[in-house]
């Protein structure tokens, strides 16, 4: 089931793991928050999946439960395991790392987690991502200029990535400023006061 790699979490139990890191959370308030945050925009979550997610992610040990009584209901409350925040920081991690430019979910869920990596692995996620656009970057220019003299509609297929992967390029140089000058960027206590106190 789960083997704690950072391709083991899909997308969906990557966005809810999230969530429930960043403080003890009950399902209807996770769903509250997908709601409240636009996320449903950018990811595949409906509203019942919710459920079947939080269940998947106990049965891989990811999150646990306590009880607690909110008038006069008993309701379960999930919190991250030490196996749990592990898994999500890799994923984090190698989600960042990897990106190269393309339509990606899974980017906007890590970058939305940032500050649960390290100050280090924040710059050295965002160096390597930077570098491998740049290099896809390098081999679609290589390729236009194979093609110049190929009508628009062919040379448009190489313009159109080039100018998306520049300005990929100039996002990810603007993070890594923030991150290098930016204090308290990193941990996940940081982060759960900086959003949620």
């Amino acid at each position: 089931m789960f083997n704690n790699t950072a391709n083991d979490l899909t997308h969906k139990q990557f966005v809810v793991l999230g969530l429930v890191a960043e403080f003890p959370s009950y399902a209807y308030s996770i769903n509250q928050r997908i709601e409240k945050r636009g996320m449903r925009e950018w990811t595949e979550i409906g509203k019942s999946s919710i459920y079947r997610i939080i269940g998947e992610l106990e049965e891989a040990k990811l999150v646990e439960f306590f009880e607690e009584e909110v008038d006069n209901r008993v309701r379960k409350v999930y919190t991250t395991t030490d196996l749990g925040f592990r898994a999500l920081k890799k994923k984090i991690y190698y989600v960042l790392s990897e990106f190269f430019g393309k339509k990606d979910e899974d980017f906007y869920v890590a970058f939305s987690m940032l500050p649960l990596l390290s100050k280090k692995q924040q710059i050295e996620a965002i160096k390597h991502s930077i570098s491998k656009i740049k290099r896809y970057k390098e081999g679609l220019v290589k390729m236009l200029e194979e093609n110049s003299h190929m009508p628009l509609n062919v040379r448009g297929l190489f313009e159109h990535p080039i100018k998306i992967l520049q300005t990929d390029i100039e996002f990810l140089q603007w993070v890594l400023k923030e991150i290098k000058e930016g204090e308290n960027q990193d941990g996940a206590d940081e982060y759960s006061k900086q959003f949620y106190s």
